[in-house]
């Protein structure tokens, strides 16, 4: 493992931010991270995955540790199921084209995600009525203090919408290195009623879908919407859908008859971020080079060399107009660093 020093993270974050990490180091092993997590000469850390769901705002003046872990292996199966386990280095949608590839169902409607399979149980990553915590069976956990690797399982991750235990009460003490899934491998219980899907299929001339039908369907909803990070700088949804009370939904309807609703309680409602961002005046909208995407309120744009504060002011803004606006607070999605 070598060192490097004042290395620009530009390549490692999906934002395209020119952040800079006094210190930077690449493991590829379990062993290693261990070992590089005693340093003792480099006291102050921080862990970079795939770098899809943070906005770098400062450099870091610390060692930057990157998970290349990879590796995709097939743990045990029946007729109908397999457990197949992937390390944190592997790049989300390419595991689940691997998946595809051999006809294993339960992730297809989360193609196209950004990031690395590490990330995905941090939080919950889901799309287009899918979570990941429908397919969880356990993932793999280094405690940095003792350096143990310790078990997961889908009780243990407390997951919730776009939360885990890993962002809350595990946030600073562990690292996830492996994600073991449970998926089909026939009779797949596929999931077209949520969003574009079904009419995206229609559009394709399929009424009987595959699981590759699927993903095919989604992947072209997710490019027709969302921008590619590789050519403009973004981190998917900066925003999460917020959920509110249905009495407070009940008031907003008064003078937003149009506004979007799911139930998810009784008495809650969940209400589309993007919504609420486009009848702010936002969706569209240009900063000098940053600004809100002109086809998906939710994604917050790099259009050149922006900063991460200038980013981070646009969010704050956006939340503040739009408590002034529905009395309703969004929080953010990407981690802020």
């Amino acid at each position: 493992m070598r060192i490097q020093e004042n290395i620009s993270l530009k390549p490692y974050n999906t934002f395209g931010l020119n952040a800079h990490a006094k210190y930077f180091v690449e493991v590829e092993s379990i062993q290693d991270l261990k070992e590089v997590l005693s340093w003792d000469a480099y006291p102050d850390k921080f862990i970079l995955g795939g770098g899809s769901n943070m906005l770098l705002t400062k450099d870091l003046d610390c060692l930057v540790i990157h998970l290349a872990l990879k590796g995709i292996e097939i743990i045990d199966q029946d007729e109908d199921e397999v457990l197949v386990k992937a390390y944190a280095g592997e790049n989300w949608h390419q595991f689940v084209l691997w998946c595809l590839e051999h006809n294993f169902g339960g992730i297809e409607n989360l193609s196209l995600i950004p990031g690395n399979v590490g990330t995905a149980p941090i939080q919950n990553i889901g799309a287009y009525g899918v979570e990941l915590k429908d397919v969880f069976e356990s993932c793999e956990a280094l405690n940095i203090k003792s350096k143990t690797v310790e078990t997961f399982t889908k009780d243990a991750c407390h997951f919730g919408y776009r939360e885990s235990v890993f962002k809350q009460d595990k946030k600073h003490s562990h690292v996830i290195v492996s994600t073991t899934l449970r998926l089909s491998k026939h009779q797949h219980q596929l999931h077209t009623e949520y969003g574009a899907i079904t009419k995206e299929l229609e559009a394709m001339g399929i009424t009987d879908p595959t699981i590759q039908d699927i993903s095919k369907a989604v992947i072209a909803i997710r490019e027709s919407k969302l921008p590619n990070p590789k050519e403009i700088g973004n981190s998917g949804s900066f925003f999460k859908n917020p959920v509110i009370a249905n009495a407070l939904f009940e008031q907003l309807k008064i003078n937003f008859p149009d506004i979007p609703s799911y139930v998810v309680s009784p008495n809650e409602v969940k209400v589309p971020a993007g919504w609420l961002i486009e009848k702010s005046g936002f969706k569209g909208k240009t900063f000098n080079n940053y600004g809100v995407h002109k086809k998906q309120a939710l994604v917050l744009v790099n259009y050149g060399d922006a900063k991460g504060s200038d980013i981070l002011n646009l969010a704050k803004l956006i939340q503040k107009t739009i408590q002034q606006i529905f009395g309703i607070t969004i929080e953010t999605e990407v981690n802020i660093i």
